[in-house]
């Protein structure tokens, strides 16, 4: 017989609600399953997924609260009397975000019914290539098939199983973002993007913060800015256990949580005690209810991922994959959108456009912000070679920083370029204030393949800090001081 659905999206996360709202604009029927397994500490939310409930959202929200409380102490030397010592109370900006984030959940809902989509609130899986089963609530089953079906369920955040304690005591971002009273003293454990960001943000609110780190901060971005970032997060609070890991966590009579870990410069093992130790070692693919096996969708033995092609499809006809769940994709909302509804009009609007995952721009919202587009500078030279390649580079001061008398010295930006003569730019990093307002509008530059003459001679907005990039004039290759001086 034939199939109930057109378009059948399992996960109603950033990605899965764009295709299915875009399949429907071409009047196709549509349907969302979508359902939140309660994370082990019993955190749950509603609808849109990860960046809405347990991200981008709550996280930026909550860095916006950190940077108010930096603006506080800047404020006293622009004239404003302002009663010393503040105080952040996390009650009430908890419940302001948290207000927001149900909100959205609300706003999702609304719009699915209003284009017509169906929304079930169930956990699905396969029985076989065109069919889904689940359970709702209430223990009912209910049974779906649609013609294409897309996967679209995302990650959730793995625990460090081998450390001892670990799952019983330690929470994840999944819970940071819902908890209604102060984490205290934290631990953020393992140099992930979201453990520099919380840590940030956890220390901009006042509280005492400790990232242990393993190895490198963020690998896969340029290292040169990493550092940047993370020195400039020393100077402003946040501790560093550098090459340390945790092996247990045990919990005190004071209800306070005593982790022990080794350090693997000085070779010896050390203890403290935290408040809440938060894990931050990375997201499994969420697909093991699935029963992808039984349908023949293939994945990567060692990272679980959905394995897909240039246009999203799985080894199963009509089973597509898109966002966090698909191997070697970036791990961003906008991505996932923008491939949701490009697949969505392949699928049903004639269109033949993939999706392209190069020159995409993203920002690490840290109390000094990074945003970046296009390859690092290892990158840039794993590639071309360092012989094939200028970087242009700069530290500058914000001019807000001046009268506040703040420390600048990790505001930072590089260009990297192609050394040839038309010197086509392959990166563009920035340190510094709102940086991913800087890194938007330069990315569309150089998605188009702007070069550095071209870069030289846009005309900046002055006085700002997005202008020192059309100023970069100093290459690393030269040895010169790339300090900005003057206005």
């Amino acid at each position: 017989g034939k199939n109930e659905y057109d378009l059948l999206v399992i996960g109603g996360g950033s990605g899965g609600l764009a295709c299915a709202k875009e399949a429907a604009q071409f009047g196709r029927k549509v349907a969302v399953l979508d359902y939140v397994e309660p994370s082990p500490r019993g955190a749950t939310w509603g609808l849109g997924g990860t960046c809405v409930n347990v991200g981008c959202i709550p996280k930026k929200l909550m860095h916006q609260a950190a940077l108010l409380g930096s603006a506080l102490k800047d404020a006293q030397h622009y004239g404003w009397n302002i009663s010393q010592p503040v105080h952040h109370t996390w009650s009430v900006m908890a419940q302001g975000v948290q207000n927001y984030v149900k909100s959205l959940n609300w706003g999702h809902r609304v719009q699915l019914q209003e284009k017509k989509v169906k929304y079930l609130n169930i956990k699905g899986s396969f029985s076989d290539p065109h069919t889904v089963r689940g359970l709702t609530k209430a223990g009912k089953e209910t049974v779906v098939t649609a013609d294409n079906i897309v996967i679209t369920t995302g990650g959730r955040p793995k625990y460090p199983m081998h450390v001892a304690g670990a799952l019983e005591y330690g929470i994840t971002s999944d819970d940071l973002f819902w908890l209604k009273e102060s984490p205290g003293k934290t631990l953020p454990s393992f140099i992930l993007y979201v453990s520099l960001e919380c840590a940030g943000f956890l220390t901009g609110i006042g509280l005492d913060t400790t990232v242990m780190m393993r190895s490198i901060p963020l690998r896969g971005f340029d290292q040169a800015s990493t550092e940047y970032l993370t020195e400039h997060m020393e100077s402003y609070g946040t501790k560093f256990l550098k090459r340390c890991f945790p092996t247990k966590v045990e919990k005190l009579k004071s209800n306070r949580l005593q982790v022990t870990w080794k350090n693997a410069d000085l070779d010896t093992e050390e203890t403290d005690s935290f408040n809440t130790v938060m894990w931050a070692v990375g997201r499994a693919p969420d697909t093991k209810t699935l029963n992808l096996e039984t349908v023949g969708v293939k994945t990567n033995s060692e990272t679980g991922k959905i394995i897909v092609d240039a246009s999203e499809a799985t080894s199963v006809p009509h089973i597509y994959a898109i966002g966090d769940i698909t191997e070697g994709r970036p791990e961003l909302t906008p991505t996932a959108i923008a491939a949701g509804k490009l697949l969505a009009q392949r699928l049903f609007g004639q269109s033949s456009e993939l999706m392209d995952y190069d020159n995409v721009p993203t920002t690490v919202f840290t109390p000094l912000e990074y945003g970046c587009v296009g390859l690092s500078e290892e990158a840039a030279v794993q590639r071309h070679g360092s012989d094939n390649i200028e970087v242009y580079h700069a530290y500058y001061k914000p001019l807000e920083f001046t009268v506040a008398e703040r420390d600048a010295t990790q505001c930072y930006m590089k260009m990297v370029c192609l050394r040839e003569r038309e010197q086509r730019i392959l990166g563009l990093h920035f340190i510094g204030p709102n940086a991913g307002e800087v890194i938007q509008g330069f990315a569309l530059g150089i998605k188009c393949g702007a070069t550095y003459p071209q870069m030289m001679k846009t005309v900046g907005i002055h006085p700002t800090c997005a202008e020192e990039v059309t100023k970069l004039h100093i290459t690393k290759r030269s040895g010169l001081d790339a300090t900005v001086t003057g206005c």
